[in-house]
């Protein structure tokens, strides 16, 4: 499928060497640096991720959490779960008592311990060629220098600026007299600089103990929480093995839980049941089957999915082709489902996804986020660091895999992913979105195999997901009136998007060429040689 070089639109991105692609041009322009300089995949994504700290502080930051998966060209695959823990000292039935029914975004018990810092740091060791040192300078640059405030990322900002003026720590760094930085202005960190330069010459260390870690914990404290000194010093990477599901002769990889990947997975072997090749991509059709799919796996995840220690159903089962048989069943390709259980994640964009693939064939698919926009609202007043709001995907039901508990790790929104074909890496990919990202992975993947359409169309094409299991479809403005006609008379309710769904990039690895796609509702850009 070949676009129309008349309308609007970009083209993949081509190379034989290696390739970037990321949520903002500052960070592909960092990896592709790297890269240049004899530095590894590794080492790119993580200058590139550390730069977005700097340049996209709504969407990212030291203060969150980190996932990634790593594929040699010989298919050997590596997982990596960088997701924080909740303190020790805090329990659901603390929470009850003091009066709480669910941990809002904006609560102080919301902020578990940031395992991004941990994450690159093992993520270099393990594959990584160059010192952490090295690889953070462009990101410190950007932030005691400053850097120019890129049109979307603007546009978030002033939306935030609500949420940034409660907090004295958060309009001290990231507000300019009380009101968020200009589009194309120049915006300076300094804190934060300081911050990522007492990393660079310690270590993770500098992060989690001592005077950095003993400011988080006092500013978390000082709200009301939980989170202490040691609760920091305790932070762990652990090493994954993906998991996978076959998709029309495509083996799709996701990391395993506490992360839903395993939704995605559970979304494809639905839709794997349906011949969608011969459906309109962007009809009423292949929508309606994508978002009951998409509405089922959700309730799944909702059941089951947590932290793998507290979990009773197994991901094999989870993932098994006779569970999504069953499953597909259930969906009328003429109505929409009653019933569901409604409980889900609103949908949310704020989170970066890159993708690096070098020049000896390793490719590395990563994701880094303090969930919502600013995460809590909350920054650290001398070190700059914004606090990841990612508890607040804890639940307060005693008894529910996912109920909060002291050490415990939230059901994670960020997946990166990979697909292999015979064996090797063929496509390293992931959409953001918060809960949208599964939903995501299951539609570009399927523009590519079942619509043929290449990387960038794939990534650019409408996208509809739902605000709730039976709540209603949050529709994209490019979707054409038919598909909504058709969506409606299916029992739909539609309501058009407040803002695009999510952001996306793409490396595919086909005949020794690289062909890469970067997400427009994003500043970002694929870029490679």
């Amino acid at each position: 499928m070949h676009r129309d070089f008349q309308l609007p639109g970009r083209s993949p991105v081509h190379g034989r060497t290696a390739m970037a692609a990321t949520s903002h041009p500052l960070a592909t322009s960092a990896a592709l640096d790297v890269l240049r300089a004899g530095g590894n995949a590794a080492d790119a994504a993580v200058a590139a991720v550390a730069v977005q700290c700097v340049v996209e502080p709504h969407m990212t930051g030291i203060g969150g959490d980190c996932f990634a998966i790593v594929a040699r060209p010989d298919g050997t695959l590596h997982g990596l779960n960088g997701s924080g823990r909740a303190p020790a000292g805090v329990s659901a039935e603390r929470l009850i008592e003091a009066g709480l029914k669910e941990i809002a975004d904006d609560s102080i018990h919301a902020v578990t311990v940031p395992g991004a810092i941990k994450a690159w740091e093992t993520l270099l060791r393990s594959h990584g060629s160059w010192p952490l040192a090295r690889v953070l300078a462009q990101a410190i640059d950007y932030a005691e220098n400053g850097f120019p405030v890129a049109p979307r990322v603007g546009t978030d900002w002033a939306r935030l600026t609500g949420l940034l003026e409660r907090d004295e720590g958060a309009a001290r760094h990231y507000l300019v007299d009380g009101k968020a930085p200009e589009v194309g202005s120049l915006h300076r960190l300094p804190a934060l600089a300081g911050t990522l330069r007492a990393i660079a010459e310690g270590g993770s260390s500098a992060f989690y103990e001592g005077p950095i870690a003993a400011e988080i914990a006092a500013t978390v404290r000082a709200r009301g929480g939980f989170l202490d000194e040691a609760d920091l010093a305790a932070i762990e990477v652990i090493d994954v093995k993906p998991v996978f599901s076959d998709y029309r002769g495509v083996r799709v990889l996701e990391l395993p839980p506490n992360g839903h990947g395993v939704t995605a997975l559970v979304l494809l072997n639905i839709l794997e049941r349906f011949d969608l090749s011969r459906l309109d991509p962007n009809g009423s059709e292949r929508f309606h089957l994508e978002m009951e799919a998409a509405r089922i796996a959700y309730s799944v995840r909702d059941l089951h999915v947590a932290d793998p220690d507290a979990m009773t159903v197994s991901v094999e089962e989870l993932a098994s082709k006779d569970f999504a048989a069953d499953l597909a069943a259930r969906i009328d390709p003429g109505a929409r489902i009653e019933g569901l259980p409604s409980d889900v994640l609103t949908p949310d964009s704020d989170t970066v996804y890159l993708t690096v693939v070098d020049g000896e064939g390793t490719a590395v698919s990563l994701i880094n986020s303090i969930y919502c926009g600013f995460g809590v609202g909350v920054a650290t007043p001398n070190s700059g660091i914004l606090l990841q709001n990612r508890g607040s995907c804890f639940r307060l039901q005693p008894g529910h895999p996912n109920c909060i508990g002291p050490r415990k790790r939230p059901l994670h929104t960020i997946i990166p992913a990979m697909a292999f074909k015979e064996g090797r890496p063929w496509l390293s990919f992931g959409v953001m979105g918060g809960a949208y990202q599964p939903c995501g992975h299951a539609h570009v993947l399927g523009n590519i195999v079942d619509h043929g359409m290449d990387v960038q169309q794939a990534i650019d094409a409408p996208r509809i997901f739902f605000d709730g299991i039976d709540g209603p479809l949050l529709v994209e403005a490019q979707i054409a009136e038919a598909t909504r006609v058709g969506l409606h008379e299916r029992g739909h309710r539609l309501h058009n998007a407040p803002a695009a769904l999510g952001g996306g990039q793409a490396i595919m690895i086909e005949n020794g060429v690289l062909i890469a796609g970067s997400d427009p509702r994003k500043d970002g850009c694929a870029l490679g040689w």
